[in-house]
């Protein structure tokens, strides 16, 4: 029998759904699973997102261009520049989802070989584009016990070497919540320009900052125009994560073009999501009010709840709709299938992402999961009941926890 190629063996599991089958057993079983595991929100998508669906009028469903329609192109412009990113359509290329801006762009700016550095914990795909594209990881880890933020550049410089291209950040951050700072910005900047990198800012939760904190792009700072890349997507901020549209942005004009190769080689985005994504656009501030408003709530109860729990530690994330917690437990993946497949409580039971799928770093993340904040709070509070139960009880636990917490809670 033919075999698979080695990068088919080498592709990494996804954390958040490689558990789905004992969630699936679960409810066969009866039980009910709360989704904590995936970012999927339950915030309706705005409704002049749907009409412009509903009122769709054409005789062909047609190919659009390779860069995106031009209507849809000069919409996105008018939210970027509000935002203060001075663009044009011509810096945009549209994509397919916020998955297809970033292998677009690993593609474009690195060759197989070439060395990008990641703070980690990081959002799992990226190991995986990583991989599609024959591009090697550099991981830089960032630590719980100051809430996962930047890592000194120092740390950086140490990894940089003459195969080093790229850094990514995502901004707010997924997996852990942590929204950086405008000094951080800065710093990485000027590591951007002293070794001719570039600077790959995924912004899918832009929307989501708490607190009255603000969002910094790269794309603020200015030096940077050459170097940055901005891979974004329409699938939270309006809460249409199935409309699997996104764009890549860079006024950069040599990976624009060499982009766009890539863009034909795959055709086109889809007609249908460009129609609702310049809807989208239109959409009004109050409804962004009201999500950020939601949001801030739950982040409160699963907080709140998690650090109540004995041996448990979560730091307040400052954005998105994540936490990275850490638990009195010996193995996270051993921990999330027994929550699905052996505990119930009340005949209920958590489904959560274990964090060293978020990790590059062998052996890291080994006592952290991952939550999304994407159900209802009163579901929240139920999920955060269960698994405090399930804590008391699970075969796995290790009390060394408990001094970590209170180290934590110190730093």
């Amino acid at each position: 029998m033919p075999k698979i190629s080695k990068k088919g063996l080498h592709m990494p599991a996804s954390p958040i759904r490689k558990l789905t089958p004992f969630a699936d057993k679960a409810k066969l079983d009866g039980k009910k699973v709360y989704h904590l595991n995936i970012g999927q929100p339950d915030i309706e998508t705005p409704e002049g997102m749907l009409n412009a669906i509903k009122n769709i009028d054409f005789k062909v469903w047609a190919y659009t261009a390779s860069e995106g329609t031009l209507v849809y192109r000069k919409k996105l412009t008018e939210y970027y520049n509000k935002l203060g990113y001075n663009i044009t359509p011509d810096n945009i290329l549209v994509t397919t989802g916020g998955s297809e801006a970033i292998t677009i762009a690993m593609m474009t700016c690195l060759d197989p070989g070439d060395e990008v550095i990641i703070p980690e914990p990081f959002y799992a795909n990226y190991n995986g584009f990583a991989c599609q594209s024959d591009i090697v990881v550099k991981p830089i880890l960032s630590y719980i016990e100051n809430g996962f933020a930047l890592p000194p550049i120092s740390e950086f410089e140490k990894l940089i070497t003459e195969r080093t291209k790229a850094i990514i950040i995502c901004n707010p951050n997924n997996p852990t919540g942590y929204l950086y700072s405008k000094e951080e910005l800065d710093e990485l900047k000027e590591l951007a320009l002293k070794h001719d990198l570039y600077i790959f800012s995924d912004e899918a939760y832009r929307e989501f900052c708490y607190d009255g904190r603000s969002f910094i792009s790269p794309m603020h700072l200015d030096g940077l125009e050459q170097n940055v890349v901005v891979m974004d997507t329409v699938s939270k901020r309006y809460s249409a994560c199935g409309a699997r549209l996104g764009c890549l942005i860079t006024k950069n004009k040599e990976i624009w073009n060499a982009g766009l190769k890539f863009a034909q080689a795959r055709l086109s985005p889809g007609m249908v999501e460009q129609i609702a994504g310049a809807a989208a656009v239109d959409t009004p501030d109050s409804y962004f009010e009201a999500v950020n408003k939601e949001y801030t709530h739950r982040r409160d109860t699963l907080a709140s709840a998690l650090n109540k729990m004995e041996g448990v530690f979560c730091p307040n994330p400052g954005g998105a709709f994540y936490v990275v917690a850490q638990l009195p437990i010996d193995n996270a993946d051993k921990f999330c299938q027994w929550m699905l497949e052996t505990f119930s409580y009340n005949n209920q039971t958590v489904m959560m992402a274990p964090a060293t799928g978020f990790y590059s770093t062998p052996g890291a993340g080994q006592n952290e999961v991952r939550m999304a904040y994407v159900l209802n709070n009163d579901d929240l509070e139920k999920a955060m009941t269960c698994l405090n139960e399930a804590l008391k009880v699970y075969p796995g636990r290790v009390v060394e926890a408990e001094s970590k917490k209170a180290k934590a809670e110190s730093f």
